[in-house]
């Protein structure tokens, strides 16, 4: 039964939008960290070290954090797999290109294929950035989260790889949080306007939330 509900298109967009909206969360979640910058280095590193200790006693030291991490990888891969496959049969399904191109395909739909190896491409950096150190600019330093973002977006390279990520993350969610809604049955004529409008209005509110914590080490305010 699973097999063939993967097997089928349906199935496909739906553990689509469902691994989306998944990610979706998380980004809301770790985009109100990230802003946690600005209350200074002492709450940041607080805030950083709770993610480490977030059900204890219940749980040990990192356990809920690697409970988070493996449902994003999960949805990571199926998302990417699922997109792949859609891809494919697509293209399967119509060999030759369209004589001319559809009007009202805008620019996100038109870009989302590559807005996903951009962003697949962003999370190994940033873990190779922030949580191993393995590519960080300065001298990476255990458990000092705060000054290693801010050696990160004191560096040209760091900011235009973050900010070019954080511009495909609002495109690819303006497009793909209306997508997700249709998929799920959610979505209807006389909610298609409101469905768009959240959908702006949340890649809006993540594009410069995230975009703040490099302005902030750009202008000073977070230094």
């Amino acid at each position: 039964m699973a097999r063939t509900v993967w097997d089928s298109t349906v199935g496909k967009k739906t553990v689509m939008a469902v691994s989306g909206l998944i990610m979706l969360l998380y980004l809301v979640a770790h985009m109100l960290g990230n802003l946690k910058i600005y209350f200074g280095a002492l709450e940041f590193n607080e805030y950083a070290h709770w993610l480490r200790t977030m059900g204890e006693p219940l749980l040990h030291y990192e356990w809920a954090l690697w409970v988070v991490r493996v449902v994003l990888v999960v949805a990571v891969v199926a998302h990417a797999v699922s997109a792949y496959q859609l891809s494919r049969r697509d293209i399967k399904a119509r060999p030759s290109k369209y004589v001319h191109k559809k009007a009202r395909a805008s620019y996100a739909t038109r870009t989302m294929r590559w807005g996903g190896i951009i962003l697949a491409l962003f999370i190994v950096w940033h873990i190779l950035d922030l949580t191993t150190g393995h590519v960080h600019s300065g001298g990476f330093e255990e458990g000092k989260p705060y000054q290693n973002v801010v050696d990160t977006f004191s560096t040209w390279y760091g900011n235009v790889i973050y900010i070019v990520a954080v511009l495909a993350v609002g495109l690819h969610i303006r497009h793909g949080f209306w997508s997700a809604a249709q998929t799920l049955g959610v979505g209807s004529r006389t909610r298609d306007r409101a469905l768009k409008g959240l959908a702006n209005v949340l890649a809006l509110l993540l594009t410069i939330g995230f975009l703040a914590v490099p302005v902030g080490v750009m202008t000073g305010v977070v230094s």
